[in-house]
This record gives structure tokens, sequence and C-alpha cells, in this order.
């Protein structure tokens, strides 16, 4: 909670420039902070809505790379993996491409999931104008949520970075239960045969 409170001064002190790295390093919370100051006269909700957009991608490019050049290496790994296993890579990959968007879209506005699907689409080589098209699209969106919610309830900044903790968890525990699904119904035998 005290890191939120040095974020809000930091952001108050030194203006669009906090507010761009703390959109980069913080994400939600900081469109947040950064719209509740706007509302107290400190900032531009034009000029808060654009810094965290830019800041927001500037982040989601950071994972990008790492995943298309952190894959470098594990190219030798893969080469040790079996055919299997190997076929199964190449189909993920392969799915990635073929939806870009759907994934991209859903790891942008689920938030809990976005970190991965940004390393995942750069590690599967996604084309960069695509990536950053349906990227922009999801940031435009989210961003413009979290501004109108610190515009008008940010003064709680403390209890929504909570709450938005809690709905990460929640939906970091929905996708595992739907994952441990689909690969118990993929990989293990029905038992209802037997």
């Amino acid at each position: 909670m005290a890191s939120l409170d040095w974020v809000s001064s930091s952001i108050a002190s030194y203006g669009y420039a906090a507010l761009f790295a703390a959109a980069v390093l913080e994400g939600p919370i900081a469109t947040v902070i950064g719209a509740f100051l706007a509302s107290q006269g400190l900032l531009e909700p034009s000029g808060v809505y654009a810094t965290v957009v830019l800041g927001d991608l500037a982040g989601d490019l950071l994972y990008y790379w790492a995943g298309r050049f952190g894959s470098q290496p594990g190219r030798r790994w893969r080469s040790r993996l079996s055919l299997g296993r190997r076929r199964h890579l190449e189909a993920l990959q392969a799915h990635l491409h073929r939806h870009a968007g759907k994934t991209l879209l859903f790891g942008k506005l689920t938030h809990a999931a976005g970190f991965l699907v940004l390393i995942a689409a750069g590690a599967a080589q996604v084309p960069l104008p695509r990536f950053l098209g349906y990227n922009l699209l999801g940031t435009l969106l989210k961003s413009a949520a979290f501004v109108l919610l610190g515009y008008f309830a940010g003064a709680a900044y403390h209890r929504i970075d909570t709450y938005l903790w809690l709905a990460s968890c929640a939906v970091i525990a929905l996708i595992g239960i739907a994952a441990g699904v689909l690969l118990r119904r993929r990989y293990l035998p029905d038992l209802s045969e037997t």
C-alpha cells in the first residue's frame, strides 16, 4: 500500500514522465492513480489517457521482445524434444498465429494472463504489425475504462488495487481449472469406459 502512495506522489511531483514509467511497470493501477490526479486538476485527462496508452504499449513490447528473443536459446532445446512434443509445440504456435487477435485481446482484457500471452506471441513470432494492431485495440479499450474508473472513483485506489489483485487471482484460477479440464480430456483415458 505504501508503494501506491509513493507512485501517487511521484506522479503528482513529476507529471507525465512518472506516469509513463508507472504505466510501464504498474499498469492499470497507475492509470487509476493518474486519472484520479487529473480529477484533482493536477493533470489533464486527455494527457493521462495518451500517456498510459503509450506506457502500456511500451511495457507490452518489452514482453513481446522477451518472448521473441528469449526463444532463440530455446531453439537448441527444442531440437532435443521428442518428435511428439515438437509437434505439440508447433501446433501451439500455429494456433497462436491463426487466432492471434482473439488471444491477444483475451490476454489484454483479462489482465491476469496478459504477460504470458505477450511473451507467447513473441515466441511464436506473430508479426509485429499484427501484434501492435490487436494490442493497441485492447489497450485503447482497457485504458479508457481505467481512466474513467480513476477519474470518478480514484480516491479509493488502494481498494481498487485490492480488487484488481483479487480479480487477477480469480482469472488465473479459472484459466488453470479450464486448462486442467482440457488436458484431462485430451490426455487421460475416459474413465467411464472401465
